[in-house]
């Protein structure tokens, strides 16, 4: 039988006070913009503008979702080069390299293996999502016969 770790909040605590919100790093799973640069970064480094222009996406929603992808360490910047122009652009590479989302016996689970191997952030273990954690406590307590406004 796999291991399962069970969150009330759905949030995997990090290093310095933050914690990353596994439900809304699973949502980016069906972020059409969101996979669009995962894809686009699974194997090289890519600029936003080229990812923008590639990929048919706007660049103010492909800087947005890159941010958001950062902040979950799906995605981080590889290098920064001086472009023609003289401007710094940023080149991004996806760091997952499997992720796994089911909905099984009422229950959200996810998995994410980056390609650091290892222990990263998310473990090697699955994770159940609670999607409505107080109506979960309220019916924990009742089936334990508490009161839940004590």
């Amino acid at each position: 039988m796999e291991d399962f770790i069970i969150h009330p909040s759905p949030s995997i605590p990090l290093i310095g006070g933050r914690s990353i919100d596994l439900l809304k790093t699973s949502q980016l799973l069906t972020d059409e913009y969101a996979v669009k640069i995962l894809v686009a970064t699974v194997r090289v480094p890519r600029s936003a503008q080229e990812i923008s222009r590639r990929f048919g996406i706007p660049i103010a929603a492909c800087y947005r979702r890159i941010r958001d992808l950062q902040k979950v360490g799906l995605v981080e910047c590889q290098e920064r080069r001086l472009s023609q122009e003289g401007k710094r652009v940023s080149f991004y590479l996806s760091t997952v390299k499997n992720a796994y989302v089911f909905f099984e016996g009422g229950r959200l689970r996810v998995k994410f293996e980056l390609k650091t191997g290892g222990a990263d952030q998310y473990g090697d273990q699955w994770h159940d999502i609670e999607l409505n954690p107080d109506e979960q406590r309220k019916k924990d307590e009742d089936d334990k016969g508490e009161d839940p406004s004590q």
